[in-house]
């Protein structure tokens, strides 16, 4: 039995540890592969081959490929929105946008798999776990929404537009696999800043 840390949670056993770590694993081999095959043509063996577990081993991990899509997708909204609360501890409004910016950028860049199976696959989803990260999702943007409201005394709903606009931007970063990271988070971090906050001119009809 693992020992309690400070009366709190118990401390994790080495084997907590080396399932947490596997199950890390599968995940990424899982993203790897819906990526590039789409969620439907993925098979949990083919999963399982990927870091050398026979399919039916892989039910330890997960309840089947439907419960497995739905972990990866959950995690990356949760820990968009960590970050996201995270950011906003800043100080100052034009800090908290450059950290949501930065943060946001640093997932796209280093988990560009994630970005295509979010995109393609959220469907496949069932309901509950749908809802779910949808629900993850809208309190991520609010943050957004928050700040640049605040930050450029603007109407909420042009924030919310001028978010998402942003998110599509960044997000386009899969694409882009052919140019060394650093200079894509350069160039991604620079443009999304400038598109957060360029001033919309009146239009002449």
């Amino acid at each position: 039995m693992s020992a309690a840390v400070g009366g709190g949670r118990p401390e994790p056993t080495a084997r907590d540890v080396a399932k947490a770590a596997r199950r890390a694993e599968i995940l990424t081999a899982a993203a790897h592969l819906m990526a590039r095959r789409g969620y439907a043509a993925v098979r949990l063996e083919d999963i399982g081959a990927e870091v050398g577990i026979s399919g039916p081993a892989m039910y330890r991990h997960f309840e089947g490929k439907h419960d497995l899509l739905a972990q990866l997708l959950i995690d990356v909204s949760r820990r968009l929105l960590d970050g996201g609360r995270a950011a906003r501890t800043a100080s100052g409004t034009a800090e908290v946008l450059r950290a949501l910016i930065g943060r946001h950028v640093d997932f796209a860049v280093s988990e560009p798999d994630l970005i295509e199976v979010q995109f393609r696959d959220l469907s496949s989803l069932d309901t509950d776990a749908r809802r779910l990260v949808r629900r993850l999702q809208r309190d991520y943007v609010d943050i957004w929404a928050d700040v640049l409201v605040e930050h450029l005394a603007i109407p909420r709903d042009e924030a919310l537009t001028r978010a998402h606009a942003v998110f599509g931007l960044i997000n386009s970063s899969p694409r882009l696999r052919d140019v060394p990271t650093p200079q894509v988070r350069d160039l991604l971090v620079a443009m999304a800043g400038a598109a957060a906050e360029q001033p919309i001119r009146a239009v002449d009809r």
